[in-house]
């Protein structure tokens, strides 16, 4: 592990004082990473921020911290627009990066990231952190093993609330900021992901429709340029047909990812807000599996940090893909660990959306 003279331990900036900084900052820490210092939107956010990221120093500008310190992962934890920015800034520097999703809000910007990447021979990583949950790779597991025979149909959807009324606003309903697919492009693409994850095969064509609830937000003066809620069909490259709901404005429902995926010989179903439990179902009968490491296959055992019985949850797997990145810093990339080019992929299936939702016509995806 790269280390410090002081104590061993990695050294990790965090750009981004809002909440996702607070979720990295805390799982670098668990990997064994020191927060070296802390970027804001200005050098007071910075300095607000530093106790509560346990970070050593704040500073201005990313180039200062690397300037003034030494860095082996950069956190990029900034609104959409400026994911681009950063993380050319900290490959520049020699840094790898962990950069939040959406990795760019548009494909030509996102690919050039992954490029940039390869060429400076640093591990850029997203974190679709779904991936982590061990029910998760249970599932995945057990249809590589081809446990429900041919996958053939998939469904589900992400729902939240947090957008449900016209007095709410965030950054990411600026599509300057978050970009022009708000609604798929932060909850969507986590579903996407999850989906050709657990099944190994590819969305190949898409057939969407998106609605805007509240046509202005926040004090009604801004229009809202962005989608509320996306409803969208799809086949995948092996024929499997599918659709998925992604909603910000759903009354009640808080975090609700549901992944449903049925084959010729059985069903598996995950739903991340009973993250302990992954449903299986067959023909004769249907059963329940628990997240028991002495019971689980080893691809999922190796998540299960506590025994049976001790929930684990979102920053838990957050904790692992940090983890696991670090790992792959160190030379041992573990299996499923989410790269640049998956956060290019999530940008092409939103772009589809996007034009299939302005067509009303079904869109390949480009592989």
């Amino acid at each position: 592990m790269p280390s410090d003279a002081s104590d061993g331990r990695r050294p990790v900036a965090i750009v981004g004082t809002g909440f996702m900084g607070r979720v990295h900052a805390r799982a670098a820490q668990v990997a064994g990473g020191r927060i070296v210092g802390v970027v804001g939107s200005s050098l007071e956010r910075a300095r607000a921020a530093r106790a509560e990221f346990r970070a050593e120093d704040a500073f201005a500008t990313l180039e200062d911290l690397v300037a003034a310190v030494d860095v082996g992962v950069v956190h990029v934890c900034t609104p959409n627009h400026l994911h681009a920015e950063v993380t050319h800034a900290a490959l520049a520097a020699g840094k790898h990066v962990v950069c939040e999703k959406p990795l760019s809000t548009d494909v030509e910007t996102a690919s050039a990231m992954a490029r940039a990447a390869d060429a400076a021979a640093r591990i850029g990583t997203v974190p679709f952190v779904y991936r982590f949950h061990p029910m998760v790779r249970e599932a995945r597991e057990r249809v590589r093993r081809g446990e429900i025979g041919s996958v053939v149909l998939a469904h589900g959807s992400y729902l939240q609330d947090w957008l449900l009324l016209p007095s709410d606003d965030n950054w990411r309903v600026d599509p300057a900021l978050g970009g022009p697919m708000r609604a798929f492009g932060d909850i969507g693409s986590h579903w996407c992901d999850l989906l050709e994850f657990v099944t190994g095969d590819r969305i190949a064509r898409v057939s969407a429709q998106t609605s805007t609830v509240h046509q202005s937000r926040g004090d009604m003066s801004v229009q809202v340029g962005t989608e509320d809620a996306v409803v969208m069909q799809f086949t995948t490259d092996a024929g499997a047909a599918g659709s998925a709901v992604i909603s910000q404005v759903s009354a009640g429902r808080k975090n609700r990812l549901l992944l449903e995926v049925s084959g010729t010989e059985g069903t598996f179903s995950f739903d991340q807000e009973n993250p302990e439990l992954l449903w299986y179902g067959g023909r004769e009968r249907s059963s329940v599996l628990v997240r028991d490491p002495d019971t689980l296959t080893p691809a999922a055992a190796r998540y299960a940090r506590v025994p049976a019985g001790h929930a684990q949850g979102y920053q838990d797997c957050f904790d692992h893909f940090v983890a696991d990145t670090y790992a792959a810093l160190d030379g041992d990339t573990p299996d499923g660990l989410p790269t640049f080019d998956d956060g290019v992929r999530a940008t092409r299936i939103a772009d589809a959306v996007q034009e299939s939702a302005a067509k009303q016509a079904w869109v390949e995806i480009v592989q």
